[in-house]
């Protein structure tokens, strides 16, 4: 509605660079019945404007430019361009008429660039694009072309990231038939997208939130979230999991050949944010070929190429990487729903675990790994290169696989499992069923299965290494659930007690998270095995080594209470067997003399139940809860449990504050009722863990909150009437 002359005339003041009027003439010519011939030469003007800028924006460091203005891109959007453009992209879908207007991919893509790198320079403009619905679902659409997947792909990528409700895949039109239209390079890609769309919202910090807020937002949210009934949505697609399967295992010579591949970094280098990848990239390929000239003629037999022929196997691996990334991150994220066992059927059936191990030494833990890698403004030690990234996505996956189901079995070899069934007859105890059951066509082949090749890498990891605590909990997840005699000699066979130990005393590792894994592992690998609590005394063999271990332990107990757990069930299990290997363990090992002194056990439950308070509860740290409760449930079956709460009394009174322990811990006991007597909640792992079977720790619970004040094992006969604080209710503040 502004006159030209007018424009023309604040043009030049307000360095409008043009914009304003491009965008009167691409108006213009491009209404209704427009043939868009002339569109496409007004976008060439405008786009080298923006992407000037956008380039300035990635490369430079994102601090520096979020301070400074972009006035091309918000001179763009303020004349109204990003909302002409999507109608120009639109159009095509509001005429009825027979003879459709067909808009060329070239003026596709220019739409696209143009209005991704306004996204990336404009505050908000993003935003408002994720707000029309109708839009975001129409991009889908685009990507059944070839031409113009890349840009679509990477607008709705960053479309979803601020999108406050999370699209539904059901609305995508002909999801099915899209992504079987897809080839394997796009469909990795797709993976990226569908990301934000099956994981759950607020994940990241699933452990800090506390259970009573949880609890609260589970009675709020009765049906399945968005993020499971988008999980549902692509299980559904027929062959969905196994061309995932397939993309993951496939081997970097597999992949395309070279020429559609640079032709393809080239499109790259026009689509903005992939710069930064190229770069990278480049580094890699420059290193590699330094490398290969200083070393010897290699197995790889790459020492005399030039750099020029070697630049593509370097970026096809990188490329690799990088699809592989994406693909374990959605596989991951579907093991841990809903359908969980549905999707184990099918990544056992689709041999994914064989096919990661055989990438395992050449891709996954690749020797040159390529640490240099940094992305921009990023340091070295951060993990964000897609080596490292690729790495801990892969030992996540692992974990999510092994945990409490008996497909973890797969993670062998023939070999190897034949090793347990061994380990059993030898010590004259049955196979675990799961072992029997499992389909040797669908293991691991090679030397090595994939758990013994993580074994191998965890024991040279440095010692400051992020990996530690990913390795460590993969290895754990292997172990738990109910505990398996042969599993835990396999593992001790191969040296990891030694290892574990090593790191946590010899190396007095510092980490929190580290030391939290390794005390889990330790845990599972020793519960109820005397052969790992002889093992365990041979390496801690002099009182200096063993104060450094108990010092770490009581560093933190919400980080080594499993531990406490473990060896409070085990010294229990050791001092009822009438075996005389058991009986010499038990007098030499210092672990289970120091645990079976009684003041060391309330000295564990006092500060177990003193770190704690109902408001505090979290994932994590309510393990301390019923590591204490399992503490009391044994002195109960030792018609113990009146003398414990006494002491816990006599304790109070010492520390000059009657009633603070036992208050608490009553409070505890009844969130712990609410907690795990809720219908969904499973309380099998409970059970596993401990051996003891949920009535029993259901009854100990209401023995001990019983309000009977005469009851000897009421925790209410223990607090003095004036120090009496037991009623409150909790609510969620």
């Amino acid at each position: 509605q502004i006159t030209e002359a007018l424009l023309k005339e604040r043009d030049k003041q307000a360095k409008w660079n043009g914009i304003p009027l491009l965008l009167q003439k691409l108006y213009e010519h491009s209404h209704p019945n427009s043939d868009f011939s002339q569109c496409q030469s007004i976008l060439k003007e405008i786009s080298p404007l923006l992407s000037m800028e956008a380039m300035a924006f990635v490369t430079e460091d994102r601090k520096a430019a979020q301070n400074s203005t972009f006035p091309n891109t918000y001179t763009f959007d303020l004349f109204g361009g990003v909302d002409l453009l999507v109608e120009i992209l639109m159009r095509p879908t509001l005429i009825t008429q027979k003879k459709k207007q067909k808009i060329s991919d070239d003026l596709i893509k220019d739409c696209l660039s143009i209005l991704y790198n306004t996204c990336i320079c404009t505050e908000g403009v993003t935003r408002r694009l994720a707000e029309r619905n109708d839009f975001v679902l129409f991009l889908f659409t685009l990507m059944t072309n070839k031409k113009t997947f890349l840009q679509t792909a990477t607008l709705i990528e960053d479309i979803l990231g601020v999108k406050k409700e999370m699209i539904q895949l059901d609305d995508i039109p002909n999801l099915a038939s899209l992504v079987s239209s897809f080839d394997q390079q796009q469909l990795a890609n797709f993976c990226r997208i569908l990301a934000v769309t099956i994981s759950e919202l607020d994940t990241g910090s699933d452990d800090k939130h506390t259970l009573l807020a949880k609890n609260a937002q589970q009675k709020k949210n009765l049906g399945p979230s968005r993020a499971e009934i988008n999980q549902a949505t692509l299980l559904n697609i027929p062959g969905f999991i196994e061309r995932l399967c397939k993309l993951a295992t496939r081997k970097v010579s597999e992949t395309t050949g070279t020429s559609s591949f640079l032709q393809e970094l080239e499109e790259w280098y026009t689509w903005l944010d992939n710069a930064l990848v190229l770069d990278a990239l480049m580094r890699v390929a420059n290193e590699e070929a330094e490398q290969s000239s200083t070393e010897s003629s290699d197995e790889s037999g790459l020492a005399n190429t030039s750099t020029r022929t070697q630049l593509p196997q370097s970026m096809k691996i990188m490329h690799e990487i990088m699809y592989k990334l994406e693909v374990l991150y959605v596989l991951c994220v579907l093991l841990m729903g809903r359908q969980r066992n549905q999707v184990h059927k099918m990544i056992a059936e689709f041999k994914l675990i064989p096919g990661l191990n055989n990438l395992f030494d050449k891709l996954i833990w690749r020797k040159h790994s390529a640490s240099a890698l940094v992305l921009h403004g990023h340091n070295q030690n951060c993990d964000c290169s897609p080596d490292i990234t690729l790495k801990i996505q892969f030992l996540r996956l692992l974990q999510s696989f092994s945990d409490h189901h008996e497909n973890k079995y797969l993670l062998l070899n023939s070999q190897e499992l034949n090793e347990l069934s061994a380990i059993s007859h030898k010590a004259n105890i049955p196979e675990v069923d799961a072992v029997v059951n499992t389909d040797r066509s669908l293991v691991c082949d090679g030397k090595r299965g994939l758990l013994t090749r993580l074994l191998q890498v965890m024991k040279k990891e440095p010692a400051e290494s992020s990996f530690r605590f990913w390795q460590a909990r993969a290895v754990e997840s292997f172990l738990r659930g109910t505990t398996s005699y042969a599993d835990q000699m396999f593992l001790l066979k191969r040296g990891l007690l030694e290892h574990i130990l090593y790191c946590i005393v010899d190396s007095e590792c510092k980490s929190r998270d580290v030391l939290q894994s390794y005390f889990d592992l330790l845990g599972e690998l020793m519960k109820f095995n005397i052969d790992a609590f002889k093992r365990f005394n041979k390496y801690i063999n002099t009182d200096e080594k063993f104060q450094i271990f108990l010092n770490q332990i009581n560093s933190s107990l919400v980080d080594s209470n499993m531990l406490v757990r473990c060896i409070t069930l085990s010294l229990d299990r050791f001092e009822n067997q009438s075996d005389a290997k058991v009986a010499e363990v038990l007098s030499e090992c210092r672990l289970l003399s120091y645990m079976s002194q009684m003041s060391m056990r309330m000295s564990f439950l006092f500060r177990l139940i003193n770190i704690i308070h109902v408001q505090t509860l979290t994932q994590e740290n309510v393990s301390c809860l019923n590591t204490s409760l399992v503490i009391l449930m044994l002195a109960r079956r030792k018609e113990k449990l009146p003398f414990y709460l006494r002491t816990l009394q006599q304790m109070e009174y010492t520390e000059k504050y009657p009633g603070f322990i036992l208050n608490n811990f009553h409070s505890l006991l009844r969130f712990w009722q609410q907690h795990y007597l809720n219908k969904d909640k499973d309380s099998t792992c409970l059970e596993n863990s401990s051996c003891i079977s949920f009535t029993y720790w259901k009854e100990t619970v209401s023995i001990l909150l019983s309000p009977d004040r005469t009851s000897p094992c009421a925790i209410v006969s223990y607090i003095d009437e004036a120090y009496m604080d037991i009623d409150r209710d909790f609510s969620e503040e």
